[in-house]
């Protein structure tokens, strides 16, 4: 995996938690119990990131990045699939880290931002 940081930068964020789904073998990020974020290899053994982003920046993004693709296994217009071997910038990375993250923590109830705020960032 070209992207060391992913782990440290996407656990930094407010509020989100690591799992490990078994039965699909994904590293899963989540705010609150929605995934930001899972790490896991597609069907031919290469390690991808999925995440979520707004259609219009999806659809830019993979016409810039060959080693961007639709969502593997997700929702094709609204995730997006990076593989970890390939040539995408980390700001770009982060950049699509950031929304999603955002895109999940903006859906929250008011009340649930506040607290994922006010808390402690892993609780």
């Amino acid at each position: 995996m070209n992207y060391e940081w992913l782990d440290e930068y996407l656990l930094s964020k407010l509020g989100v938690t690591k799992d490990f789904k078994e039965e699909w073998e994904w590293d899963r990020y989540l705010l609150n119990g929605k995934m930001i974020a899972a790490i896991c290899t597609d069907k031919t053994g290469k390690e991808i990131i999925t995440l979520k982003c707004e259609p219009s920046f999806g659809e830019e993004l993979r016409i810039q990045y060959e080693d961007i693709i639709p969502g593997y296994y997700m929702n094709k217009v609204h995730w997006n699939s990076v593989y970890l071997e390939g040539e995408v910038p980390d700001e770009v990375i982060k950049d699509m880290i950031d929304q999603s993250y955002e895109l999940i923590f903006n859906k929250l109830s008011k009340k649930m931002q506040n607290e994922i705020r006010n808390g402690d960032k892993n609780d």
